[in-house]
C-alpha cells in the first residue's frame, strides 16, 4: 500500500487540485483560447489547455522553477517546457549533466525521466506575452508555494530561470522566515545566494530571444548544471 505522505503521493494530490483551478479569468480565457484557435504547426494537435503542474522526481535535490507555460509548449502538451524551443535547450542541457534521460522532450506521456530534479514554475497558466499581472501571481502563489512545502525539504539547489523566477523564489524563502539577504543580489546569470542549508542561482531563461542572440550558450548552460552538482555532492 502506498504512503499518503510521502512526497511522491503529495504532488500526484497535487496536481490533481492544480489542473482543475480556474481562479484567474483572463489566463483561463487565454489558455483556453489558445488551446481551441491552434498554432498552424499543431492543428491537429489536441492542446491540454489547462494550469500545468509541475514534474520530475519526486525525491528531488535539485528544483528549476521557470515563469509560466508557454502558449504553445506547455500549454500544448501539458508538461513544463516540454514542445517548444527553451525545452528543446532545456532537456538537451540536463541530458548532457545527468539530470534527464534523454534529451528531448515531446509531450507529457513520451517517458522522459528526470534525475534528481523537479521542475515548476511561478505561474502555472500560459499568460498573454509572457506577462501575469501581480493580481495573478498572487492568486496562483499558492501551488508553488504547496510545492516548496513538498519539496524543499530535500532541496539543496535552486535554478531560476529568468529574473522573473528569480525574484518570486527569493521572495517566496523570505515570507518562510529564511535568511535572504538584504539587499536582494541583483539577478545575473551565473548570480548565487546562499539562504540558509541551500543555494539558489540564476539563470538566463533559455528563450529563443536569449538563446538566438547568444545571450545563452550551451557552454553556459551547462555550467549552471555542473556547478548544481559541485553544490550538492552525492553519493
Amino acid at each position: 500500500m502506498s504512503d499518503a505522505t510521502a512526497p511522491g503521493a503529495q504532488l500526484a494530490a497535487l496536481e490533481a487540485e492544480l489542473i482543475t483551478c480556474r481562479r484567474c479569468p483572463r489566463l483561463v480565457a487565454w489558455r483556453e483560447q489558445v488551446a481551441r484557435e491552434k498554432r498552424a504547426a499543431y492543428t491537429d494537435h489536441t492542446y491540454w489547455g489547462r494550469p500545468v503542474p509541475g514534474f520530475g522526481d519526486p525525491e528531488a535535490w535539485l528544483l528549476l522553477v521557470g515563469l509560466a507555460p508557454g502558449a504553445h509548449g506547455s500549454n500544448r502538451t501539458g508538461r513544463m517546457f516540454t514542445g517548444d524551443r527553451s525545452g528543446d535547450w532545456l532537456f538537451a542541457s540536463l541530458h548532457r549533466a545527468g539530470l534527464a534521460d534523454r534529451p528531448t522532450a515531446v509531450d507529457r506521456d513520451d517517458g522522459l525521466e528526470l534525475n534528481g530534479t523537479w521542475i515548476t514554475a511561478a505561474v502555472r497558466c500560459a499568460p498573454p506575452a509572457n506577462r501575469p499581472t501581480g493580481a495573478e501571481w498572487q492568486a496562483c502563489r499558492p501551488w508553488l508555494e504547496s510545492e516548496f512545502d513538498i519539496l524543499l525539504p530535500r532541496t539543496r539547489v535552486v535554478v531560476a530561470l529568468g529574473g522573473y523566477a528569480y525574484d518570486r523564489v527569493l521572495r517566496s524563502l523570505r515570507d518562510r522566515g529564511e535568511a535572504v539577504p538584504k539587499p536582494k543580489p541583483k539577478f545575473g546569470h551565473g548570480v548565487e545566494v546562499t539562504v540558509g542549508a541551500r543555494t539558489v542561482i540564476g539563470c538566463y531563461h533559455p528563450s529563443q530571444q536569449n538563446t538566438f542572440t547568444g545571450r545563452l550558450t550551451e557552454a553556459m548552460l551547462d555550467d549552471v548544471w555542473r556547478h548544481a552538482n559541485s553544490l550538492s555532492p552525492r553519493d
